[in-house]
């Protein structure tokens, strides 16, 4: 009670006067008109199509009449979008003068196929997809819903082929894309760049996973927008902003809850309009108990507890729109080590310091704190702020778009047991985002767009024993220029882009500290009895990237796409500057200062087509990247390992050539015959191949491919869907889906880093329905979810888990820690 009295104490008075801010920004004048229409296919009316306007929050649902209306639309010329599951997406302009009532009546195309929807990730303003060279994957939030899980990374996962994530436990997932993670895939929360210490194993992506109503992915280098850390590609996770009645409070409420660990969570939303402020709030929490599997029983030390907040304002006008977010974010993650009695198996605690701990003769944990939710001593606090703003100007026929936002990171590790209280990490990181680009008027078909973006850092270590990283400031800005244009059935786009990142850190001392027997961090000019871990270094990274792609249309239906992109990515701070124990990781890393950046070269060929009663994607990709870093655990002159920190690795960062190539096929059928039927099938395959022929060498194969590559992935689901009412209950669906993962013996496994991991298949089943009331109101969505059915004892390639283990030998014949055994989630969404 006391931590969320404090974190209660903390956040109302900030979202206090974010909320003064909002509510009281000013008055607005002017009539508001009206759009209203009747939507059909086929010459019936289609029931439950999203009518919005392009570029502002102003939306509505048809009715069971397919009739709809969109009340307070400003006087101006609007783009219009319909969309409708099963239904090709209709697009048209219309002006609307001050109070005018504007009829617009549209007739539907069947279309089973996501062709023309639109994406604004990885691109200069809002595109089509179908028009865009780049590969792009979309999921949506009924999508998520249906996917439950413990987080966000894993929901999308599951949506798109070709994404995977280093996991450690349930609530912890670092995303991949096409082998490739930590700071090569840029994370965003509503397009601005999510800055927390991407370089850490053991703390995942700090958004709220049930304010999130779509995720936009870019599979491939996203330098040319960007800039560094998007080398292997984009992760956009958009706020769900709902939209109510003129003057009205709209909202939901949510509940979550899961069988195998216990998970609770709940959320609610709300959002209110008013002229043309918009408005919206959201709180999350969530709180879990260690997890199970059959081999293990209930894993120590994977216990998690979050809390969320959220709040949104933005105004509309004639001249564009300004738009103003806030989020907050506080979770308190157990930290696991694995250790275990050798004979029982059970896992076991520590409870002295590293000198006096012996790992044999831990005590063995008591059942009342495996099923507990509350926190151990030895855990992880990760906090995360941000307040961010959007803006548009229009300018004429062209316009200027502004982003600017703060963000702080605060990441506490707690790894001392007999002083609970002092964190063995305390690092506050400081960001701020900016991005200001200008669209150009189209000429000639030609649309071009200019930007410059960047970030500046503070990083500084505060009340800490521990000092993996030094402290430092960062300076980031690039330039890029960007056009496209259709030529009949083609269409081109591309551009360029240079980057310049400065870094720099003085001087860092560490020396004892005599009130609790730990170091700490020694100030200038008071050095005595200190030793210098970082040496000060400056240092100015530059690259130039860019891309070019284009599109042929065989016809409405069949495409081929092709983009060629070079990448950059600056080496991260623990790459460069790291000399010290990271606790939560049991690894101290070594970094290296003659690092250069990376750069990637990446071909993708993709071959789509959207037919009548199947989908087809085909997606090749072929990367290859100078100056690829890894690490790599460290010797002595004897062969031996070096120790620094007893019970702890050493590992010191490598450069070298790598290559990664791999395909993504998606098969999805759904048959005009049986429209409530739909079977949808991906494989995804990549291969990463180190090309440190030196290594190679002396090691063989065990130094041939690179690390943490996911195998070949195969997903089928089948789908039902019953589009009726029954009742009280409507949109009722049930899946059934198959999650194949074939071995994976190609891995990096110099110095047993990795080892091989035996293939394993999931069963999953699904089921869904809508509740509604009188005039077809919405009561309740009910999503419920059986994942591992059968209860399978596995271990993913990708866990770190799998490698917690201190013993050669086990008497039950199994090593490290498995995933998540069988799970039961139901999650209900109230709205109001």
């Amino acid at each position: 009670m006391n931590d969320t009295s404090t974190l209660v104490r903390r956040s109302i008075p900030g979202f206090c006067i974010i909320g003064f801010l909002f509510f009281f920004s000013g008055k607005v004048f002017g009539q508001q008109g009206v759009i209203r229409g009747k939507i059909t296919a086929a010459g019936q009316p289609v029931e439950f199509a999203n009518v919005f306007i392009v570029k502002r929050t102003n939306e509505a649902t048809s009715n069971a009449s397919g009739e709809f209306i969109i009340k307070d639309v400003s006087a101006g010329t609007y783009e219009l979008t319909v969309f409708m599951l099963g239904y090709q997406t209709e697009h048209v302009k219309a002006t609307i003068a001050p109070g005018q009532t504007l009829t617009l009546n549209f007739s539907l195309k069947e279309d089973l196929s996501r062709l023309n929807e639109v994406v604004v990730t990885g691109v200069s303003r809002a595109t089509v997809v179908r028009k865009n060279p780049i590969p792009i994957a979309t999921i949506g939030k009924r999508e998520m819903n249906m996917n439950v899980n413990n987080n966000i990374i894993d929901a999308i996962i599951k949506g798109i082929p070709g994404v995977s994530a280093v996991t450690t436990g349930p609530n912890i997932s670092k995303p991949f894309i096409r082998g490739l993670g930590y700071n090569r895939v840029l994370t965003l929360y509503d397009g601005v760049r999510q800055e927390g210490q991407q370089w850490g194993d053991e703390h995942g992506i700090e958004v709220d996973q049930y304010g999130i109503g779509r995720a936009e992915v870019v599979k491939g280098p996203a330098s040319l927008t960007y800039g560094s850390d998007a080398l292997a590609g984009v992760i956009n996770m958009i706020p769900d902003i709902p939209v109510g009645e003129e003057g009205k409070i709209k909202g939901s409420f949510l509940v979550d809850y899961h069988t195998n660990n216990g998970m609770a969570a709940s959320s609610i939303g709300l959002s209110y309009r008013k002229n043309d402020w918009k408005y919206a709030f959201r709180a999350s929490g969530k709180m879990a108990h260690n997890y199970r599997n059959k081999v293990d029983g209930l894993v120590y030390g994977t216990a998690f507890r979050e809390y969320n907040l959220s709040a949104m304002a933005r105004v509309d006008k004639s001249w564009g729109y300004t738009q103003w977010g806030a989020t907050m974010y506080d979770n308190e993650q157990e930290i696991p080590d694995g250790s275990r009695d050798s004979l029982t198996r059970k896992f076991t605690r520590q409870i002295y310091e590293a000198a006096e701990d012996d790992l044999k003769n831990r005590p063995i944990v008591p059942d009342n704190l495996l099923n507990s939710y509350t926190i151990n001593p030895l855990h992880q606090h990760i906090q995360h702020y941000r307040v961010y703003n959007h803006s548009r100007f229009k300018m004429g026929e062209g316009e200027i778009n502004t982003t600017l936002g703060f963000q702080q990171s605060i990441r506490q590790e707690y790894n001392h047991p007999t002083v609970p209280a002092q964190p063995g990490l305390d690092v506050v990181l400081n960001t701020i985002n900016y991005d200001v680009r200008y669209n150009f008027p189209v000429w000639q078909g030609i649309e071009t767009t200019i930007g410059v973006n960047g970030m500046y850092q503070v990083n500084k270590s505060k009340n800490a024993t521990d000092f993996p990283i030094p402290d430092y400031n960062l300076f980031d800005i690039g330039g890029f220029f960007f056009a496209k244009k259709s030529f009949g059935k083609v269409d081109i786009s591309g551009g360029l882009r240079y980057d310049n990142r400065h870094i720099h850190w003085d001087d860092f001392y560490v020396g004892p500290n005599a009130s609790n027997g730990f170091e700490k961090k020694v100030l200038l000019p008071d050095t005595a009895g200190a030793h210098l871990q970082f040496p000060s270094f400056t240092h100015q990274y530059s690259g130039i990237s860019g891309s070019a792609g284009v599109t042929y249309n065989i016809s409405e239906r069949v495409l081929l796409k092709a983009n060629v992109a070079r990448g950059y990515r600056a080496p991260n701070i623990t790459e460069i500057g790291s000399n010290g124990l990271d606790p939560g990781a049991h690894i101290v890393y070594l970094g290296n200062r003659n690092f250069k950046p990376e750069f990637s070269l990446q071909e993708d060929i993709g071959f789509l087509a959207y037919l009548k009663d199947l989908d087809i994607s085909v997606e090749l990709f072929n990367n290859q990247i100078e100056n690829y870093i890894y690490q790599s655990l460290l010797y002595d002159n004897n062969g031996q390992p070096v120790v620094i920190v007893p019970g702890n690795a050493t590992y010191k960062y490598q450069q070298s050539k790598a290559q990664l190539y791999g395909a993504e096929v998606s098969i999805n059928l759904h048959p005009r015959s049986i429209k409530w039927l739909t079977l949808n099938n991906s494989v995804a395959y990549t291969e990463g191949l180190n090309k440190n022929d030196a290594l190679i060498k002396k090691n063989g194969d065990e130094a041939r491919y690179l690390p943490f590559i996911p195998p070949l992935h195969i997903r089928s689901e089948l789908r039902a869907v019953l589009n009726g009412s029954y009742g009280i209950f409507s949109k009722i669906y049930g899946r059934a889906e198959v999650d194949a993962l074939a071995d994976q013996s190609h891995f990096y496994g110099v110095d047993h880093t990795e080892t091989f991991t035996p293939g394993y298949t999931l069963f999953n089943l699904g089921a869904g329905t809508t509740l509604t009331g009188k005039e077809g109101k919405t009561i309740c969505e009910l999503f419920l979810q059986l994942d591992n059915v059968f209860n399978t004892a596995y271990q993913a390639n990708m866990n770190r888990l799998k490698y917690f283990e201190y013993y050669a030998a086990s008497p039950n014949g199994r090593s490290g820690i498995y995933n998540i055994g069988r799970n039961f989630s139901v999650k209900a969404i109230v709205p109001f």
